[in-house]
């Protein structure tokens, strides 16, 4: 198996948000994983509670830090990217929940092809990657442990996706460094941030694709600043129209399919074997 890559949780000031996304990377990510959880002074005393009792009984590797003041999420996290310098960082949304397995099955797609800049898994509020329809919003999979089976059975053909998606991208830390890191001048969201190193990684020969062997859940898209879209149309005046294309033709629709068809087929997990057969 692949080395894990970091895992990097900006914190929100949802607090139940956060306490549900922690229960989610703890039940589902392998013991050991580091992960940071970086506070750009969001949390308020209850959320910094939820860290303290998360952080008191993991299994990961975690660490916490907190700036005394806020400097936005895209400045914040592109200090907290650098740090990890040519690390492979999977950033997580603090509303998100990964489900079990996602993170194995993101890291082995940057091993599968070095050309992969970034991988973003299903979420049933994954815009591109959406599933069970592309482009809206439905309900997290009533059963996360059959979604997860049911995503580990897919075949990794690693679609390319139009530009990776903030639910939970895992980002190749090399590819990062080339692109020059996030751009924290013209944009105050990560939702956009996002969008224009992905599209800087592309102009660099680097594919964003889908892992379609993860799922991540979450209740809402992402969301813009003011002024954040104006300024992608303005640096990349064929965003829009590439986008709605990738929309329209929705070439990842048999893979949805395939997706739902596993979903409601996949048997029950194996049994345990016994420890002393």
């Amino acid at each position: 198996m692949p080395e894990l890559p970091i895992v990097v949780v900006p914190l929100s000031a949802d607090d139940d948000a956060l306490d549900a996304c922690l229960a989610a990377l703890d039940a589902g990510t392998p013991a050991g994983t580091r992960v940071w959880l970086a506070d750009d002074a969001q949390a308020g005393p209850r959320g910094y509670a939820v860290v303290e009792q998360w952080m008191a009984r993991t299994a990961l590797r975690a660490d916490y830090t907190r700036r005394p003041r806020g400097v936005g999420e895209v400045a914040h996290l592109d200090e907290v990217l650098g740090a990890c310098g040519e690390a492979d960082v999977a950033v997580v949304a603090a509303d998100s929940r990964p489900l079990p397995g996602w993170l194995e099955a993101m890291a082995a797609c940057l091993a599968a092809d070095g050309a992969i800049g970034s991988a973003t898994p299903w979420s049933n509020a994954g815009e591109a990657a959406a599933w069970p329809r592309i482009g809206e919003v439905a309900a997290a999979p009533a059963e996360a442990p059959r979604m997860a089976r049911a995503a580990a059975e897919m075949p990794a053909l690693l679609p390319e996706l139009p530009a990776a998606v903030g639910h939970a991208v895992l980002l190749r830390g090399a590819a990062r460094r080339r692109a020059g890191g996030l751009d924290t001048v013209s944009y105050g969201s990560w939702y956009a941030a996002l969008i224009d190193l992905s599209l800087r990684l592309a102009g660099l020969g680097w594919r964003n694709v889908l892992c379609e062997r993860a799922f991540v859940a979450r209740d809402a898209e992402g969301a813009a600043l003011d002024g954040d879209m104006e300024r992608l149309a303005v640096r990349w005046p064929d965003w829009h129209a590439r986008l709605a294309s990738f929309l329209m033709r929705d070439p990842l629709r048999a893979s949805r399919e395939q997706l739902q068809h596993l979903l409601e087929t996949i048997g029950p997990p194996e049994p345990q074997r016994d420890l002393f057969s």
